[in-house]
């Protein structure tokens, strides 16, 4: 009997069978976008996202117009996390029989307005019946000056490991949406996060156009897992120290009402969409003004080191946390 795959074993198995030395291709599989040359120092980027009724979202509580801004806003996460500026996207609708007319047209209106707020053009895209939920395909197209463009490729010994914001509060927005509070006031900040995510679009560019960052990518799957990504692209090991992880009270109060872990949301929820990025130490304070000036903060949680994996640090202990984050193939 065949085993079964796991989400990364899965990549790499499709990574394996890419051609290979093809000069126009910069990336392929391995970062947030693919990476080809464009027109002289320009580089076009690619990316695309599912997002699978019932895996990804659910009707109950996902209103349309909301969906079909996060549908937009987790291609234009990938975009931001290479420095890029959005340009053009393509949408793919599989739906059921049953979906109604004012449904589509909130989500698209939600989609519509998202990429809007970016100056990104629809430009068409393919429709099909689904005999089950509904399965939404977004691709999206963008640039970057050769100069500026971020891999996960770049992190090195000794960087600081950066977040955007505090993880784990979509993650947060979910368990309250499932536990039925999704309409409460008191948790808007944390539903939102999850029903409307922001991508970090005007961030990421200032981040790669200030040379101050080594390697950058979006959390999706969860700091545990997209980290271990990060190092495995750079060939490099993380150590994270717990009691630098970014929290709230707000974050405290929804977990000990839908009774999870913070610290397991921070590390494993995904869906930040925030950025995660490296910079070498000495950088530290021009780094703090450039997002100052950006009027956001940034919070470092750990350092770069040789060897691999993620180390989560607490203490005197040390618990290798890699890949524990999201897993599509997963139990």
């Amino acid at each position: 009997m065949s085993s079964r795959l796991t989400e990364r074993e899965l990549i790499e198995k499709i990574r394996g069978r890419l051609p290979q030395n093809q000069a126009e291709i910069i990336k392929a599989v391995g970062d947030d976008c693919a990476v080809v040359h464009g027109f002289g120092q320009e580089l076009w980027l690619y990316t695309v996202d599912t997002l699978v009724e019932k895996v990804h979202f659910d009707r109950g509580w996902h209103p349309p117009y909301l969906l079909g801004r996060k549908a937009a806003a987790v291609n234009l996460s990938d975009i931001a996390a290479m420095g890029g500026i959005p340009q053009h996207a393509l949408l793919s609708i599989a739906a059921p029989l049953s979906m109604e007319e004012s449904w589509f047209d909130a989500f698209m209106d939600g989609f519509l307005t998202r990429l809007s707020e970016y100056g990104v053009a629809l430009l068409g895209g393919d429709t099909v019946k689904s005999i089950s939920g509904i399965v939404l395909t977004v691709t999206l197209t963008g640039k970057v000056h050769a100069d500026h463009i971020l891999f996960r490729s770049g992190a090195r010994a000794g960087d600081l490991i950066w977040l955007s914001g505090i993880p784990g509060e979509a993650a947060g927005g979910l368990a309250l949406c499932r536990a039925g509070k999704g309409d409460d006031q008191q948790w808007a900040k944390l539903v939102a996060s999850h029903l409307d995510p922001s991508p970090e679009v005007q961030l990421g560019m200032e981040l790669a156009q200030s040379g101050l960052v080594s390697a950058m990518m979006d959390t999706s799957d969860g700091v545990a897992t997209d980290l271990a990504h990060l190092c495995k692209e750079s060939g490099v090991g993380a150590d994270i120290m717990e009691s630098d992880l970014p929290g709230s009270a707000l974050l405290a109060e929804a977990a000990c009402l839908t009774r999870c872990s913070p610290l397991d949301w921070a590390l494993k929820g995904g869906e930040d969409y925030l950025l995660l990025f490296t910079s070498a130490p000495h950088h530290r304070q021009a780094l703090e003004q450039l997002v100052g000036r950006c009027k956001r903060e940034i919070f470092c949680i750990g350092r770069i080191r040789a060897g691999k994996g993620v180390s989560l640090i607490n203490k005197e202990q040390r618990r290798d946390i890699s890949y524990q984050g999201y897993d599509h193939f997963s139990e």
